[in-house]
């Protein structure tokens, strides 16, 4: 049951929870930016939650449907239209043979998911189908989809309940102001404590580079440093280390001026210092940050992060119960 790419949208590919097990060797696990948003929509078309399913960056693709489906669209509200009519997302939408697939503007967020009754059943690579572009791996020949890409679909695990709709007090979007827990890192005392406070007390904005490998920040007082002689290998910027390995949600601030998020994406380790790491929690709202939205870190201790994990577990335990 193919899908015909007839538009591809932009940077459109194909991601389901990623190909953990592999960073030890550089490469990333990757995966949905939102997996919160991507198992909600599988879960919405009787798939398994990490089935793989597109994930869009701002526009939505137009798709042509070759047999009868269901599909859902999840994440940030990019309004999906079916032969040019405007349907609701985080709904299960039956889609008939012939039927083309396209999308209303973006009216928030950042990432959308689609998910199709049966899941994109492309070739894995190393054991996932998601799309790592400079390692080749995932996706359609390793790359996002173009005009003219055929989907293969699978079979899904249960049959969808067309109409059946998560409601909005059940989903999860960025505040006005985002707020992102930072846990301190390793690497924590190689600022001073005045800058420490700033650090977390400034509000920061959404840079223009903003991808899959990781988030930039701007708008914020550059970091002081204490002194030091610098360790050999580490360079002679006081925000250089010697190379160690980074974990996910890393934040690193090269020259201390901007900090970066690492994402789905990112590399394994380097030589930038990390003033700590974005608890798993908050992972899924960064994919959702358009460019100029203002940001707030926040400093947290280990019970909060732990605590605020099973929260996340929680939501979708109800998502789940909902659909059952």
């Amino acid at each position: 049951m193919p899908i015909n790419v007839k538009t591809a949208g932009f940077a459109t590919t194909i991601q389901d929870l990623g190909r953990p097990g592999y960073y030890h060797l550089g490469i990333p696990m990757g995966g949905a930016m939102d997996r919160f948003a991507l198992r909600c929509a599988n879960m919405l078309v009787g798939n398994d939650e990490g089935a793989a399913g597109l994930e869009c960056v701002f526009m939505g693709p137009e798709l042509e449907f070759t047999e009868d489906s269901v599909v859902a669209v999840t994440g940030g509200d990019l309004p999906p239209k079916l032969d040019g009519e405007v349907l609701e997302s985080w709904t299960a939408i039956e889609v008939k043979a012939g039927q083309v697939l396209t999308f209303d503007y973006l009216r928030s967020g950042a990432r959308a998911y689609i998910a199709f009754a049966g899941g994109i059943d492309t070739p894995p690579a190393l054991g996932s189908r998601s799309t790592y572009p400079i390692g080749a791996l995932g996706g359609v020949e390793g790359r996002a989809i173009q005009p003219g890409d055929v989907l293969p679909l699978g079979k899904a695990a249960t049959a969808a309940k067309t109409g059946a709709n998560i409601p909005e007090d059940m989903r999860r979007m960025p505040e006005k102001t985002a707020r992102l827990r930072i846990l301190p890192g390793l690497y924590a005392h190689r600022i001073t404590d005045a800058a420490a406070k700033r650090f977390y007390d400034e509000t920061w904005k959404v840079a223009s580079e903003a991808d899959r490998m990781g988030y930039r920040f701007k708008g914020g007082t550059p970091l002081e440093f204490v002194d030091r002689e610098p360790p050999f290998g580490a360079g002679s910027d006081p925000s250089n280390i010697t190379d160690a390995c980074y974990p996910y949600g890393s934040v690193q601030v090269p020259s201390g001026t901007e900090p970066i998020i690492l994402h789905r994406d990112a590399v394994s380790g380097g030589g930038y210092f990390m003033i700590g790491t974005v608890i798993s929690a908050d992972m899924d709202l960064i994919g959702q940050l358009q460019p100029n939205v203002e940001t707030q870190f926040v400093q947290v201790d280990m019970e909060t992060a732990l605590t605020a994990r099973r929260e996340r577990a929680d939501a979708l335990d109800k998502v789940r119960a909902h659909l059952a």
